[in-house]
């Protein structure tokens, strides 16, 4: 999974800290967002979503594993 929390997270002007207490979780939480090592809940994804004014689908791109 790619993430454009990064870009949005700056365009906001916000610190991975601050945009993890307007969600509700910890930073180290954001940072592996950020990183796309972690896949985030439906309700999480709509959180930071709404945080950083921008749709899931603008967010997150889940790319389809390769199926062989």
């Amino acid at each position: 999974m790619k993430t454009r929390i990064r870009e949005y997270r700056a365009l906001q002007g916000l610190t991975q800290g601050e945009l993890a207490i307007a969600v509700g979780v910890r930073r180290e939480t954001i940072v592996f967002l950020e990183k796309g090592k972690y896949n985030p809940s439906l309700k999480l994804a709509w959180r930071v979503s709404r945080a950083l004014g921008a749709g899931i689908e603008d967010l997150f791109i889940f790319e389809e594993e390769d199926a062989g």
